[in-house]
């Protein structure tokens, strides 16, 4: 295989001297598929991309997964089973010059050595649609083989071009027992980790590394280093370092962690797929009504630095969407909630968010409301704008009133119930009903009150159907009687 790179060596089978100097992390990587754990949906025995590389055909790929889940390490694996030229660069410092010289050195190869080009792009989702339709004369071609690895939804950040040729592979967060297992296996190995530093770990520190690290294997690596380096560096808290013949092996505990993993990072991105799975995790709790995980969404997003704005708008949204007068009071607590979190801030708003957040919880739920407007809109939009009817209009000039704006008009309040027989709608849409309360909450007196006031309507517009029949009978005798 043949490997060419524009900003960093791909290859993993690297000398030991030039591993010597790099962290942790970059030593420890997987030198085989079998030593990749986490992944084995992936690339365990019979499993579609194990066997494509096993055939020595592999279709271009998008691997997505969040940081630390091997992307980059399984990119190089399958350049090293590949028989084929290898070419790596990061999509955060190439632009498309750098594109079409590979492109066009890939095209070379081909030509005058019948070979591929195996093509690893580190952060696709980088590149602009521009630079990624840059790539998809050579993939038509065969000319080479793209590997190209995102944090972000390929779906949002990758052209539909360049997806429709590419087969996604997803990787998933490394568990806990994962880490550890990699922990352990880093910190005995003599060769490329930190076995001869002769440290030892307690089980319950490698296990508060892994939830630390979160699903990543860099940060977890990284962490065990920076550990082992001040055990190395301090026997014992307090104590003097001792001289080389005294040297003794040091032992990692939970309370010499303390320090390190005081506060945990939270993977967050507020413009990427992660901020919109939050915000969706969140509403959905709140919908269902379950206040414990509507906190702890609540908890993970402001913890990770989000705007408690943006949460206090959606909480607003949810109020009249989700609970509209099922429970008035909720929008009044939502908005109360927003006014805090813009008066006072983080951390400072993190309790009113909370507070406004537990309440929509367990409020009762409608969405009455939010279906009511829907239909009304699409009513509004779909037909005919028919004009508002003359007796809905107010008639401020004589010309108006001669018109007959206003004509026909009932006072509500001079009715008995406060109620009159009047359509407010346009005659098209006479009877619509749009607005169908529930039984739920305040809703229940709601549709008490609608119900009442439909009776009361059909009654007036019989009263009133009634006495027009008699006047038209009325007018019609006495024009008899005024002929005879």
């Amino acid at each position: 295989m043949t490997t060419d790179s524009l900003f960093f060596d791909p290859d993993p089978e690297r000398p030991r001297d030039r591993l010597a100097g790099a962290p942790l992390a970059e030593r420890m990587r997987p030198a085989t598929l079998d030593e990749i754990v986490g992944q084995e949906h992936l690339v365990g025995e019979g499993r579609p991309l194990r066997e494509a590389v096993e055939r020595g055909v592999l279709p271009s790929i998008i691997l997505w997964g969040p940081p630390g889940s091997g992307k980059t390490t399984l990119a190089r694996l399958l350049a090293r089973r590949l028989d084929c030229r290898f070419v790596a660069f990061s999509a955060v410092l190439s632009g498309i010059k750098d594109i079409k010289q590979v492109m066009a050195e890939a095209e070379q190869a081909r030509r005058r050595q019948q070979r591929q080009t195996l093509l690893f792009v580190d952060e696709i989702h980088r590149f602009n649609k521009a630079q990624q339709d840059a790539f998809l004369p050579r993939v038509e071609a065969g000319d080479i083989v793209l590997v190209g690895a995102t944090t972000e939804n390929p779906s949002f950040e990758v052209n539909a071009a360049l997806l429709s040729r590419a087969r996604v592979f997803v990787l998933k967060p490394l568990e806990p027992a994962h880490l550890t297992s990699l922990l352990s296996r880093a910190l005995h190995d003599t060769e490329r980790g930190l076995g001869q530093e002769g440290v030892e770990a307690d089980d319950a520190a490698l296990e508060a590394i892994a939830r630390y690290a979160n699903g990543d294997a860099r940060v977890a690596l990284n962490l065990l280093e920076l550990a082992v380096g001040l055990v190395v560096a301090r026997p014992e808290d307090g104590a003097p370092s001792p001289s080389p013949a005294d040297v003794k092996p040091g032992r990692l505990t939970r309370e010499r962690l303390a320090d390190l993993i005081a506060r945990r990072s939270l993977l967050y991105d507020k413009g990427g797929e992660e901020h919109f799975n939050l915000i969706s995790a969140l509403h959905k709790s709140l919908r269902n009504s379950d206040a414990n995980a509507a906190v702890y969404w609540l908890g993970r997003m402001l913890e990770s630095g989000e705007d408690p704005l943006y949460v206090a708008r959606r909480m607003v949204r949810f109020a009249s969407e989700d609970v509209g007068n099922a429970d008035p009071q909720a929008l009044v607590i939502a908005l109360a909630a927003k006014d805090a979190a813009h008066f006072l801030g983080m951390p400072e708003a993190n309790t009113a968010l909370a507070q406004a957040a537990l309440y929509l919880a367990t409020a009762p739920k409608s969405n009455a409301v939010y279906t009511a407007y829907g239909a009304a809109s699409q009513d509004a939009t779909r037909d005919v704008a028919e004009p508002v009817p003359l007796h809905l209009r107010n008639a401020p000039t004589g010309l108006m009133r001669e018109l007959n704006y206003g004509k026909g008009y009932q006072y509500a309040h001079d009715a008995p119930e406060g109620v009159t027989s009047m359509d407010c709608l346009p005659p098209a849409l006479h009877g619509r009903q749009y607005y169908r309360p529930t039984e739920r909450g305040f809703e229940r007196e709601i549709r008490r009150r609608l119900d009442y006031w439909t009776r009361v309507r059909e009654s007036g517009a019989d009263a009133d159907a009634h006495n027009g029949s008699r006047n038209e009978t009325a007018t019609r005798t006495g024009g008899e009687e005024e002929d005879g």
